[in-house]
Order: structure tokens, then sequence, then C-alpha cells
């Protein structure tokens, strides 16, 4: 997801200020470059090392189960890893720049946007799109001059989504949002405030599907708040994310974007090309693009935050389900 996003945004996306910026770079900085590696978790393997790894993860949920699945795809495959969480894409990007941290679980558009604005400016066209290969070929244009290595998407897709409650769904027979802005039914859109704003968002929504938003509640995007408010009739719809794993919870159901107003971001391995951009490491992390879906990562999501298992459980389960361990 591009814009305004839930989970995601609030631990990576969002801009940090400049002066907490500045200062958790220099703290980052000052550790050095082994600091990085040496701390975090993971253990080494017990096979024949082809080298030592470091996967970083952005510090929410998603991020850190990825983080753990690539860890296992590896040290399964021989390789010593440990796992570097660190808050922000603003922090963990130079660190996989400079090789600090080896491999990240990425998603294409809202990196490609990210490293688009850091190369252009805040106010460069737009280069993520819905089409996941042009998009992804943007990416791999802005990363490869800065030795980050954009492997091949998988399935897996998490960007922004729109909910209402099961109920005014089948009051006013919605599966997309067409249906909505065809229903003419006006709705007051929990999300953060930054959505009047955000052509993903509340402009999107009335230039591309007709949609009449008559306010925006500003809540805190995807919280729990957001959807009470939605559950309770306060709101009409929430903005959220294809893999949010509580919205069953609150009775509420995605209304599918069929005119694909938001941008392509599949699910990803960016590497530093010196250290991780090997052919061994490319094939060993493209084993789970073959199985891997939305759904997966949807239902990872939920155990750990609904089940509250661990990541790494929850990693190591998956992998061994999917028979991706031992070949």
């Amino acid at each position: 997801m591009t814009s305004t996003t839930p989970r995601r945004a609030r631990t990576v996306r969002a801009a940090l200020g400049l002066a907490g910026a500045a200062a958790l770079t220099a703290g980052l900085a000052a550790c050095g470059g082994d600091s990085l590696e040496k701390s975090g978790g993971g253990g080494g393997s017990t096979k024949s090392g082809r080298g030592s790894l470091v996967i970083g993860s952005a510090s929410f949920t998603e991020s850190k189960v990825l983080a753990e699945i690539y860890a296992g795809l590896l040290k399964d495959a021989g390789y010593s890893t440990s796992i570097k969480t660190v808050d922000a894409r603003e922090l963990y990007e130079p660190a996989l720049e400079k090789g600090q941290i080896d491999v990240v679980p990425e998603y294409a558009a809202t990196l490609a946007e990210f490293l688009n604005k850091k190369q252009n400016g805040k106010d460069a066209p737009m280069v993520a799109s819905a089409d996941p290969a042009a998009t992804v070929k943007a990416l791999r244009k802005l990363a490869e001059p800065r030795g980050l290595k954009v492997l091949d998407p998988g399935r897996a897709v998490d960007q922004n989504a729109f909910a209402v409650t099961a109920e005014f769904a089948k009051e006013h027979q919605l599966k997309t949002l067409s249906d909505l802005g065809r229903a003419k039914v006006p709705v007051k859109l929990a999300a953060g405030d930054e959505c009047s704003g955000r052509p993903f968002c509340k402009p999107g929504l009335e230039k591309v599907y007709g949609i009449d938003v008559t306010a925006i509640d500003p809540l805190e995007v995807g919280s729990t708040q957001a959807k009470q408010a939605v559950k309770s009739g306060k709101d009409q719809m929430v903005l959220t994310t294809t893999t949010d794993a509580t919205l069953e919870q609150f009775g509420l159901v995605v209304l599918k974007d069929d005119k694909k107003l938001q941008n392509s971001d599949n699910v990803l391995p960016v590497v530093n090309a010196r250290k991780a951009g090997s052919p061994q490491v490319v094939e060993v992390l493209d084993k789970l693009n073959k199985v891997l879906t939305t759904e997966d990562l949807t239902t990872l999501n939920k155990k750990v935050d609904t089940e509250r298992l661990k990541p790494a459980d929850v990693a190591e389960r998956y992998l061994k389900d999917k028979g991706l361990l031992g070949k």
C-alpha cells in the first residue's frame, strides 16, 4: 500500500520527524557495521556453513513473520542467520545499502515510491502503479544503483483496502467499491486525517468510484477504535489492509478494489546485491513465491495477533506445512 496504511504505515511508512530520524540514524551509525549483525535473534545453521546473513524486519507482525520465514529457508539451505528488527524504513533501507542488513521483506509499490522520493524529491511523479510488472521494473531501476537487488514478487499482496459491515454490504448489495459508488450511499470514513489529501484515499474514492465520502473520522488507521466505529454505526467504512486478520471479529468485509485504485504492493525480498545477491540465495528465497498467497499472509498475521503465537513458531510451522524445508 503506497499511501495511508494500517499497521505497516504506523511503523514503517509514516514519515519520521527530521530531528527524530536524525537522532535514530546517528544512533544506528554509532553502532558500527558489525553491531547489526551481532544483535537480533535467530540461530546458526547446523549444516556446512555457506556464510552469515542478517535478515531485516520492520516492527509489525507481518514483517516479523516474513523475516522468520526467510531466515528459516536460508538456515535450511546452510546459511547462518540472525534477525535484526528496525522500526522504520528510513533506517533499515540505508542499513541494507551498507550491508549491515542483507535481506528484507518488502512491498513493491511502497519501496518504489520511497526510493523515488529519496532520489528525486518528495514531489517526484509517481513510478508505482497497479501493474505489478511495471512497478517492479521501476523499483529495480531505482534500487540497482544503490547496490540493491530486487527479487521476483510472489502472489501475496498487502495493500490498502476499504471495509464495511457485512450488514451494510447486504443492505446495499455491495461487493465492490464500484457498487458503493453506484448505490449513492454517503459514508463517513474511519481513516487517518491525511486520507483527505492522499490520492489513494478520499480523493481516489470520489474520483475513480464516485463514492460520496462525507467526512473523515481521524482515527488511527486500521486500529481497533476505527473498526469499532464502523461496527457501531458511527462510521460506515474503514481504511484497512488486504491482510488484516481481525476484520471478521468486527463483522467487517472488504469491498473489492475492482478499478485498481491501489498500487501493486506485492511482497518480495530485497537484498544487498554484493552480500546476498548470489544465485543460491535467490533460488532459496524464490521457493516462497511458489506458495505464499495473500490469504496465507492473513492467516499468519491472525496466528500472531489473535492467537498470540510467536512469529518464529508460526513461520516454522508454515515452512513445514508447505514442505519447504529439507529440499
